[in-house]
């Protein structure tokens, strides 16, 4: 129908309906959660478009790296399986032409559509511009917590009743999702969603009620400093930091935050109080102070450094021993850590104990037990390694000239433990016992950036005071003076300004923070806020103004190895 000439528009000029539009669901088995230092060992998609079944792309392929022992166990995928796979240098191509031109859908979009970014950067393909669909943040905003407890790929797939379970494999799993696509297609209509422009915007859309919280980014400075939502009780549910208080406080309340947890805090905040801090370093450390003290429900991370666990090198024992502890101390000691978990303590230990033969009993052992007979059932067996009995003045010489060596190992000088440690490991790979092969690589690997971050964090702490000033974003020079590892002030010295004034004014007005002595922690900070500190300081540009103290890392010590096993082992070490 024409009028006055023209063209009358339909519908379809509105969109493109979803019933034209081609999806291609995807899904990877990776062998870990991070595509920088992961790969892909499966990858499975299946093309759709109106409901009808297009064709399917599945295969193993050869991550280049083994296979985690739980990744195994979680998807059944075993080295020995991707051996003959192809590589993704040949499946990477035959991908994105099976997806060239359509819609990509994935569950948790993120993880799967970064590690194929990943894959392309270190092919050298350029990312096509791939319309993306996360199923799993449609379901947040379709369904209600009434009709699903959670948004897994199984909940789902059951609740829209799939004729595929999904299983950790990379096919039946994108399979189970283009079910769980179509049922939530169903479910949008009701939105008056029926074309890709249309879904696109309803998947950026805020929800109620981050539109109902907009006003509470009303009057936040654009300043750098942290922010602390609160509910009506005063109870604070979340902290965060910025540079630009204002722009991150406000995109809390725009379609582009997406997490669920975080709209649930945004739902039952009252208000956002800022706190202006005058540098970028003082809004991360308050950030971490803020979040250990109040442990806010909707904070994931920082909450518990008091739960950091460290390798102890006992005192006060007739035959010292290797000990995780929670707290690490000012009484002489040598330590290793901090360690997020005790299988990463373990396996540091591991390390130590394969290089020089310490007792691995847990008992204490006091004079009384020593004089027993119980001391040659007890850890003093370890001795056998060397070949000395559990008694006697050459026992105890022997053992301790141990203790120092371990002592050492921890707090200076760790080729010894790396040179045990590759032979056994060129050794296993000799006689193709991989397994155990890696079992010491991941011993080594833990010893070696624990040492590393221990031997960082103590240099610091054993500073009385350190003055370093670092050029500022807008000119100028930011400062911080840091005393035994603990931030005491922060400021900014303006363009073209006489800097020493400043200097000293921060000096004079810092936090005091004494020494450690006897039995008190030896750190005066968390480990974490010394290493944004330490992040702080390595930037280039930095300067150091004044040190009373001697900070610096052993010439040998596991600093210095530390890039090497970041790098995975992939060139021989200097």
């Amino acid at each position: 129908m024409t009028t006055g000439g023209g063209i009358q528009g339909t519908l379809d000029d509105l969109g493109t309906p979803l019933a034209d539009v081609t999806f291609v669901v995807v899904d990877l088995e990776t062998t870990g959660g991070s595509p920088a230092e992961s790969a892909i060992t499966e990858i499975g998609a299946v093309k759709v478009r109106g409901g009808a079944h297009l064709g399917d792309l599945g295969t193993l392929v050869d991550p280049g790296m083994p296979i985690p022992p739980f990744i195994t166990v979680l998807t059944g995928i075993t080295q020995q399986m991707v051996v003959k796979a192809p590589t993704m240098e040949t499946v990477l191509p035959a991908f994105l032409e099976f997806a060239r031109g359509c819609v990509l859908v994935a569950h948790n979009a993120p993880f799967d559509i970064g590690f194929l970014r990943a894959a392309c950067t270190r092919q050298g393909y350029p990312w096509p511009s791939f319309p993306v669909v996360d199923t799993a943040d449609l379901a947040r905003r379709v369904l209600t917590r009434d009709e699903v407890p959670n948004h897994k790929l199984g909940t789902l797939a059951r609740f829209f009743r799939s004729s595929t379970e999904p299983v950790h494999r990379a096919l039946a799993d994108a399979r189970a999702t283009v079910d769980v696509l179509h049922g939530l297609i169903e479910r949008l209509g009701s939105f008056g969603v029926g074309s890709l422009e249309e879904l696109k915007s309803f998947a950026k859309a805020p929800t109620p009620e981050q539109q109902a919280k907009r006003h509470l980014a009303d009057g936040i400075p654009r300043e750098p400093g942290v922010y602390l939502f609160e509910d009506a009780r005063g109870e604070i549910l979340y902290v965060g930091k910025s540079g630009d208080l204002r722009s991150r406080v406000r995109s809390y309340f725009t379609g582009s935050e997406t997490r669920r947890r975080v709209r649930e805090m945004v739902g039952l905040a009252a208000r956002v109080r800022p706190i202006v801090c005058p540098t970028g370093l003082e809004a991360e450390v308050r950030e971490l102070r803020l979040i250990a003290r109040h442990k806010p429900r909707y904070n994931r991370r920082s909450r518990h450094p008091e739960r950091a666990l460290w390798l102890k090198l006992t005192v006060g024992e007739h035959f010292p021993r290797l000990s995780i502890v929670r707290d690490c101390r000012d009484d002489g000691s040598a330590y290793l850590g901090p360690f997020s978990s005790t299988r990463l303590a373990e396996e540091a230990r591991a390390a130590l104990h394969e290089t020089v033969p310490l007792r691995q009993c847990t008992q204490r052992l006091t004079p009384r037990l020593i004089d027993s007979g119980r001391a040659r059932t007890c850890a003093l067996a370890e001795l056998g390694r060397c070949g000395a009995p559990c008694e006697g003045r050459e026992t105890t010489d022997r053992y301790a000239r141990h203790v120092e060596s371990a002592r050492s190992l921890m707090e200076g000088d760790a080729r010894p433990v790396v040179a045990s440690a590759r032979a056994r490991i060129e050794r296993l790979a000799g006689e193709l016992r991989f397994e155990e092969a890696g079992t010491q690589r991941d011993r080594l690997a833990a010893f070696i950036r624990a040492a590393s971050r221990c031997q960082r964090l103590i240099a610091l702490a054993r500073c009385a005071q350190l003055v370093a000033a670092r050029p500022g974003f807008a000119g100028g020079w930011e400062v911080a003076v840091v005393r035994r590892g603990r931030l005491a002030a922060s400021g900014v010295i303006p363009p073209r300004a006489q800097p020493r004034p400043y200097v000293d004014a921060l000096i004079a007005t810092a936090e005091t923070v004494l020494e450690r002595t006897g039995e008190q922690p030896l750190l005066a900070a968390t480990p974490e806020e010394m290493e944004c500190i330490l992040r702080w300081l390595e930037v280039p540009g930095a300067r150091l103004v004044e040190l009373d103290g001697v900070w610096s890392c052993p010439a040998n010590g596991a600093e210095g190895m530390r890039a090497w096993i970041e790098r995975g082992y992939t060139r021989p070490l200097d």
